[in-house]
């Protein structure tokens, strides 16, 4: 266990920021998760699979190379931002649960106040990327902050928050395919679906690390809610991901004309992205914390597998 000013429970052992960083700046570091960088890659896949869908469509230009920079670094400061936010707004259930009783607010390595001070900085640094973007794009990632903002609240009256937060991490599949295109289609509506799927998938995987610890306090979650079924449940999450982005990448190159080349490579997305999934979910025990939290880590290459594809179906 983690001692009071020290590493975060569930961070990685000897990560960058409790090697590395100024120790004035770990608490800080820690708030924005960049000790645990899971979260940034699973907000940030989405933008790049909808760069790399809409290049396919179209042709890729030098322009993308900068969104997806742009998506990066955004995806950093956001997902700081947003799980700032959701540590300030659960500092006292964060209290009551072994796995994040360490985290910088309630271990008192951060006060409230910092916190909130530290979440403008990164809002602000984040609208600064977006200012680059097509005015189309910028409302597209305005209206991603409505979600942000619900999120941290929805275990507190849905046995569904996992869905929510589905709905704002995979925004960026919209926002990419905007940066590209300038509007919105069916296509990219269907990756983002896929996308909220997904996070349906793998988040409640990583919510059944603390399902004791949240029916003890009252906070729901899918995990507790499927119980026993969720081998199931996620099964029929997986077929769902495949389907919708098989249907996004269908939508988008059948009307463009795209080569059979193309086609074929771009709908390697969701079969490879089905099949590490299928993996994943062969493996998973969900009484055993440590080995939900390593597939929950795993899903970086479920939704890296599909971009890859993208990629090359973009630029061949």
């Amino acid at each position: 266990m983690p001692e009071l000013h020290g590493t975060v429970a569930d961070a990685v052992r000897g990560n960058w920021v409790d090697r590395h960083a100024p120790p004035a700046t770990r608490p800080y570091l820690r708030l924005a998760r960049a000790d645990r960088p899971i979260g940034t890659w699973l907000l940030l896949i989405p933008c790049w699979w909808g760069i790399a869908l809409a290049a396919a469509a179209d042709a890729p230009r030098l322009s993308d190379l900068w969104w997806a920079l742009a998506c990066t670094a955004g995806a950093f400061l956001m997902r700081g931002a947003g799980c700032t936010w959701n540590d300030i707004t659960d500092r006292d259930f964060d209290g009551s649960v072994a796995r994040t009783r360490s985290r910088p607010i309630p271990s008192g390595q951060v006060t409230v106040k910092q916190a909130l001070a530290f979440m403008v900085a990164q809002i602000a640094l984040s609208a600064l990327l977006l200012l680059t973007f097509n005015g189309a794009a910028i409302v597209i990632g305005i209206v991603a902050l409505v979600p942000v903002a619900i999120y941290p609240f929805a275990k507190r009256f849905t046995w569904w928050p996992q869905a929510f937060l589905g709905i704002a991490f995979n925004w960026g599949a919209l926002l990419g395919w905007v940066a590209h295109t300038g509007s919105l289609s069916p296509a990219p509506v269907l990756l983002y679906l896929a996308g909220l799927i997904w996070t349906l998938f793998y988040d409640t995987i990583y919510a059944h690390q603390d399902k004791e610890d949240d029916a003890l306090i009252g906070v729901k979650s899918t995990a507790r809610l499927f119980g026993t079924d969720t081998v199931k449940w996620l099964s029929g999450f997986l077929v769902a991901v495949v389907a919708l982005m098989t249907a996004a990448v269908l939508a988008a190159l059948l009307p463009a004309g795209a080569p059979p080349l193309v086609l074929a490579l771009a709908l390697c997305a969701p079969w490879g992205m089905g099949w590490h999934m299928l993996w994943l979910l062969r493996q998973l025990d969900i009484d055993n914390g440590d080995t939900c939290l390593r597939l929950f880590r795993a899903t970086r290459d479920t939704g890296l597998i599909a971009a890859l594809f993208l990629a090359v179906a973009a630029i061949v």
